[in-house]
């Protein structure tokens, strides 16, 4: 079977004491792409090809999972098991950066200075949704996406909200806003995992400064999303021209060129 990573250099980075595999792709200012559950999976990497294809280079780090492996419901079930356990994610806890977004700031800072530009983007999805968030602590990262952000998983009305950052960094994005960082956003209406209310609390934190893209996945939209909807860049794209997931795709890809490449 064909290695679906094969067209990617691989390679590894160590920072607080942690080695993790990492794959690139492309040339010119980096781009973190942070997989969702289960892993790096083949439309992950699918992702950071359309990264890559318009200028920037796509750093894929291994997190968990298997990589290059299909995604299917026991693999998603054992890899988010194993990675909530995880001292590095804080998957219930209020006002708390999780531990591993310490090691991708050290990442960002890296191939900010091995691939030069204006800064670094990054986009979390799912589990590591709210990562770009927490990785806009360092002025490098100036293209922060969050797609379908999950933690802390939305236990209550007060996880509903929860960013699953600090308060001491969720004031420092509010600074980097305020100087002029955009953060996008982007969830499926009907996604119970990544709930509206965050989308609102971004909202109240960022003001303009977040956009929030939320796509139809009502009973019978007009789009054909499903009802369990949520991988809104890899397992539920649909990339066809004028689709609303396609157009979602096409403002990271924006913000990616506008920020890091224009």
């Amino acid at each position: 079977m064909p290695d679906p990573l094969d067209d990617f250099e691989h390679s590894s980075f160590t920072a607080e004491g942690t080695t993790r595999a990492v794959y690139r792709v492309g040339t010119g200012p980096a781009v973190i792409v942070i997989s969702e559950i289960p892993g790096i999976t083949p439309n992950v990497a699918r992702f950071a090809r359309m990264v890559a294809g318009i200028g920037c280079t796509a750093v894929m780090p291994h997190l968990f999972g298997v990589d290059g492996k299909d995604p299917s419901v026991p693999y998603a079930l054992r890899s988010g098991f194993t990675a909530c356990v995880s001292r590095e994610f804080t998957a219930l806890a209020l006002d708390r950066t999780s531990p591993v977004t310490t090691w991708l700031r050290a990442l960002a800072r890296a191939e900010h200075e091995r691939c030069g530009g204006p800064g670094v983007g990054a986009v979390g999805m799912c589990l590591t949704g709210g990562f770009a968030l927490a990785m806009m602590v360092d002025d490098v990262v100036v293209a922060p996406v969050l797609s379908q952000p999950s933690l802390p998983f939305p236990l209550g009305r007060a996880r509903r909200r929860a960013l699953g950052i600090s308060d001491a960094d969720a004031e420092r994005v509010r600074e980097r806003v305020a100087a002029g960082v955009c953060v996008l956003g982007l969830r499926f209406t009907g996604d119970s995992v990544s709930p509206h209310e965050r989308f609102a609390a971004l909202s109240e934190l960022l003001g303009d400064g977040f956009v929030g893209v939320e796509l139809d996945s009502s009973p019978g939209n007009p789009y054909g999303h499903r009802k369990g909807a949520h991988s809104v860049l890899t397992e539920d794209l649909d990339d066809r021209p004028g689709t609303p997931t396609r157009e979602a795709l096409d403002r990271v890809l924006d913000l990616f060129r506008t920020r890091l490449v224009a």
